[in-house]
């Protein structure tokens, strides 16, 4: 408190000019003239009105809040709001994917390099093993306003929740599902229960893809674990073998026995024509030998002959010639013997 010269409260507010009295204290600097000042308030404001420029990229949108309560959103472009304190702006990206593991950490200073962080991924699985199960999750936001004002830590929520989901789709299922075949579906359900999460949270973050990285037994273990994942694999080729050779080998054995049923059927029916055939012929001899019974048993005493001595020469005579003398001359071979033989090579003939 300023006091005057008789030692009273000194109040430049006060009736009697007293703004008057301050400007004429306060101290004068010389060759500034009140327009000067007035150029100058308007610069700084001109600049301060200007700062309320913002620009949103491709992908991105922007929340504008007025003392803090979020009014409207601004697409991709050259936007404006108040300047500050009035309103602010707040820009995200909402095409970005993004990345979180669970599990380990990469190196950033050497890639492909990770070091694991064994409190997040050992767990629980349904048949009581514990596995070493490593996660990447990859997102992005879908709705700026949840993510930027409705949790504080979006990225630590999407943490505890992975390991949440993770958790508990593996306490439901046997260590043999999760290394082999149940590793798919362990992920998938993992994804939604995981994006379940994030909705009840308002997180306004959109899961994309849930990915299993290493699936192990823990390292105090893997060996023997190893070697037992190893007699299962053997044991399952030993029986995959087997059913290859049994798939081989009963087709095989049906097609012999199609094939030995198909031979008898044509053997049947081959025996079956032929009886018919036979018979048919049969009836037909039959038949000629009513019209001509002397006849047709000549003939068929002779084709009887024919089919029982191919190979010998035969000569039919007259059974009324059987007494004479000479019933049967070799006129035959005698003329083969008489036909003098061919001359040998290089012996003169007769006559020369």
């Amino acid at each position: 408190m300023a006091l005057d010269d008789n030692g009273e409260e000194r109040r430049p507010w006060a009736a009697g000019g007293g703004w008057e009295d301050v400007r004429s204290r306060l101290p004068q600097l010389p060759g500034i003239s009140g327009r000067f000042v007035w150029v100058i308030a308007g610069v700084v404001a001109l600049l301060w009105l200007a700062s309320g420029f913002f620009i949103v990229g491709p992908g991105e949108q922007g929340v504008v809040r007025q003392f803090g309560k979020v009014i409207r959103q601004t697409s991709a472009g050259l936007n404006y709001r108040l300047p500050w304190p009035i309103q602010q702006a707040d820009v995200v990206n909402v095409e970005r994917i993004q990345r979180l593991e669970v599990g380990f950490r990469s190196d950033p200073r050497r890639p492909g390099s990770v070091h694991p962080v064994t409190r997040e991924s050992l767990m629980l699985t349904g048949d009581e093993n514990i596995v070493d199960a490593q996660i990447i999750v990859q997102y992005r936001i879908k709705d700026p306003i949840p993510y930027l004002f409705r949790i504080q830590d979006p990225l630590g929520t999407l943490r505890a929740a992975t390991e949440v989901a993770l958790r508990s789709r593996v306490g439901n299922t046997t260590i043999d599902e999760v290394l082999t075949v149940g590793r798919v579906r362990v992920q998938e359900e993992t994804r939604e229960f995981l994006q379940q999460l994030m909705d009840a949270y308002e997180s306004g973050l959109l899961v994309t893809e849930v990915k299993l990285q290493t699936v192990d037994a823990p390292d105090q273990v893997k060996d023997a674990f190893h070697d037992v994942v190893r007699a299962r694999e053997d044991r399952e080729r030993l029986i995959n073998q087997a059913r290859g050779y049994r798939e081989d080998l009963i087709p095989k054995a049906r097609g012999e026995a199609q094939e030995v049923i198909r031979a008898a059927e044509a053997y049947r029916e081959e025996r079956i024509l032929k009886a018919r055939g036979d018979a048919a012929r049969f009836e037909s001899v039959l038949a000629e030998y009513r019209k001509a019974p002397a006849v047709t048993r000549e003939r068929l005493h002779l084709e009887t002959l024919e089919r029982v001595l191919p190979g010998v020469q035969k000569i039919v005579l007259d059974g009324q010639a059987g007494g004479q003398v000479v019933p049967f001359l070799p006129l035959r071979d005698i003329t083969i013997h008489q036909q003098p033989a061919p001359p040998v090579a290089g012996e003169p003939r007769r006559g020369q």
